[in-house]
């Protein structure tokens, strides 16, 4: 795997599985550095920490600093954004958000604004025309900032695309992760292009889903886990290209040298690199891994890393 290098850019290390606690219960101990440990080994070499809210984009920032190859977002879930309105003071949360922001581009920690953006499965946690406002609201720290944004979209593609549209100035580039959706969805956001659309194994379930991820060309593609979630299952379509496999314990027979039954991790975004090259047919994987590494460092990590991707790309003359 050595030479396969992949960033993650979705991992949700504020998450308390990896300190060890399923539904309130504690199971094993914190165990982010063994998880470290197999992703390093497993050939990825950055790893972009998920804020949602104000206090965990605080704790994202908090671990990213904790190793050089951590990095973190700042922002606002959608199902989050009654946050504003409750805290009392909208604009004084903003700011909030913008001195943490702010705080985290000074230690090279910050990489993007989010995650943000619009979810209508879930608005039960917080109404559409509130999530619709404060996504408008995070271009304006995308903007501030400079800072490509980090983006979430289920099942609003419209009003997504619209409110993209209209803000369309106001951001760099971004990602819209965790991509779930149909092949009008990926062209809509295809048709942005200044967009990139992050695939992990919730994106890899059905046979119509490989489809879609098969007309995403390799150039506006990124890889993630999204972990401890959305890991690729036994019943996913796309278990049939995956050739890495690590051992696997239980969570009540912890062993800090397995990964945990159920838990997703940064090291297993290698599975979700060889289901993308098995769905596109593509036979050289490393190759593959250099082109999508090569977009992340564009658009996350472009004054230090873009060198080296390049370097990296130059060492294969495949085309893919």
């Amino acid at each position: 795997m050595a030479s396969t290098r992949m960033i993650d850019i979705a991992v949700n290390f504020t998450d308390s599985m990896f300190r060890g606690i399923y539904n309130g219960k504690q199971y094993h101990v914190a165990d982010i550095p063994a998880v470290l440990s197999r992703a390093w080994s497993a050939g990825v070499d950055r790893i972009i920490v998920t804020g949602g809210s104000l206090d965990e984009s605080k704790e994202a920032l908090a671990i990213a600093e904790t190793d050089a190859r951590l990095f973190c977002t700042v922002g606002v879930h959608p199902t989050r954004c009654k946050e504003f309105d409750d805290s009392g003071d909208p604009e004084k949360h903003f700011e909030a958000l913008i001195s943490l922001a702010k705080a985290g581009v000074e230690k090279g920690k910050v990489v993007a604004i989010g995650e943000c953006g619009l979810d209508y499965d879930r608005l039960s946690f917080c109404p559409s025309e509130i999530q619709k406002k404060y996504f408008e609201k995070q271009f304006e720290l995308a903007w501030a900032m400079k800072l490509p944004m980090f983006l979430h979209m289920r099942a609003a593609a419209e009003d997504f695309c619209h409110i993209l549209e209209q803000n369309n100035h106001r951001f760099c580039s971004g990602v819209a992760h965790s991509f779930t959706g149909s092949a009008e969805d990926r062209d809509r956001l295809l048709s942005f292009n200044n967009l990139f659309i992050g695939v992990n194994g919730c994106s890899l379930k059905t046979a119509e889903n490989l489809d879609v991820v098969k007309g995403i060309p390799v150039e506006r593609m990124m890889i993630e886990t999204d972990s401890p979630y959305c890991e690729i299952k036994n019943t996913h379509a796309g278990i049939s290209y995956v050739k890495s496999l690590w051992p696997s314990k239980k969570k009540e027979k912890y062993d800090p040298d397995s990964t945990v039954k159920g838990r997703n991790e940064p090291c297993l975004v290698r599975q979700v690199l060889e289901v993308v090259a098995g769905c596109k047919g593509i036979a050289d994987v490393d190759q593959l891994s250099k082109k999508i590494y090569h977009n992340t460092c564009r658009v996350f990590f472009p004054h230090d890393l873009d060198s080296t991707a390049d370097a990296l790309l130059a060492g294969g003359n495949d085309t893919i």
